[in-house]
């Protein structure tokens, strides 16, 4: 166990030759685009019983020919976003681990459990009830359930986080979300929220308060405005319009570490078609800023909901 696959390449893309980064580790499994409060639970039980990890899946647009969207957390995000799950999780922070999609797709149920138990040498899973997996999707929880056992991993199938926040069931029906998500928190839900500029339900669904990051490489600074254009922006922004926000700053090299973070103070930020403009509501400077550095946009919920 935990040793390196013969002749097969490494089934972690983001873990050393012999997989170790996962050894005796617990698993949750899922696509974990927005980090939001049914992705925590998850991690939470993992925490119960073990080092938890989340193990996702990149790729997937590519190889089904689905259109390219912006992640809900930017990249250079997720780690900060993850740390702030450590006080519900022991005091630790779930590390995340990526497979190619187009190395699992063919895997069959039985094939891909195997793959958890001889390949990364995990002790369990953890999985949402609505879970599917294997060549497609054929395998369920009960499935999961079955397969650990025979290959000596411990399963925890956790109830999804229903959303309490928006009773309006029959909007999520028109939403072309999975039948199986119906009723409970998803990525779906949180784009809907961002796209119709519901700050404050996006922060609900989330449990944290939602940054919109940029990366500085091509804006226009002067002490108090920063103007970006589109294309800086690293994950979905909200609808256009007006919002507060405070402004942090983050070197790439160092986003995983919340000390690194520098807050510049608040601001109000303007989304249009083509671009996004802030400008600083206090004596604070933008100047210098570091063209490799990541702008965070933390949504001041008070003033925009």
């Amino acid at each position: 166990m935990g040793t390196k696959a013969s002749g097969k390449e490494k089934l972690l893309i983001d873990c050393g030759p012999d997989q170790q980064c996962v050894l005796g580790g617990i698993v949750a499994l899922g696509k974990f685009d927005a980090l939001h409060i049914g992705h925590r639970e998850l991690a939470i039980q993992a925490a119960k019983i073990g080092v938890p990890f989340l193990l996702s899946f990149v790729g997937i647009d590519e190889v089904l020919g689905l259109e390219k969207r912006l992640p809900v957390v930017a990249k250079c995000d997720r780690k900060r976003a993850l740390s702030l799950w450590a006080p519900l999780c022991g005091g630790m922070v779930p590390h995340e681990y990526h497979v190619q999609f187009a190395q699992v797709r063919s895997l069959s149920p039985r094939q891909f459990v195997e793959s958890l138990s001889k390949e990364l040498g995990v002790t369990g899973v953890v999985a949402g009830s609505n879970y599917r997996f294997g060549y497609k999707a054929s395998g369920d929880a009960s499935d999961l359930v079955q397969l650990c056992g025979e290959f000596g991993l411990k399963a925890y199938i956790v109830d999804p986080v229903m959303d309490k926040f928006d009773g309006s069931i029959s909007e999520q029906g028109n939403m072309g979300t999975d039948t199986r998500e119906k009723g409970q928190v998803s990525s779906t839900l949180i784009r809907k929220a961002l796209a119709g500029g519901n700050i404050k339900r996006v922060e609900e669904l989330l449990g944290r308060k939602h940054r919109l990051m940029l990366t500085t490489a091509n804006c226009a600074v002067t002490k108090n405005t920063l103007l970006a254009c589109r294309s800086s922006v690293l994950n979905q922004p909200p609808k256009e319009g007006i919002y507060g926000c405070l402004i942090v700053t983050n070197d790439h090299n160092h986003v995983d570490i919340n000390c690194n973070e520098n807050v510049i103070g608040y601001g109000d930020m303007r989304i249009d078609s083509s671009q996004i403009e802030v400008t600083l509501r206090e004596h604070n400077s933008l100047v210098p800023l570091n063209r490799n550095t990541c702008i965070g946009l933390e949504f001041e919920c008070s003033r925009t909901c």
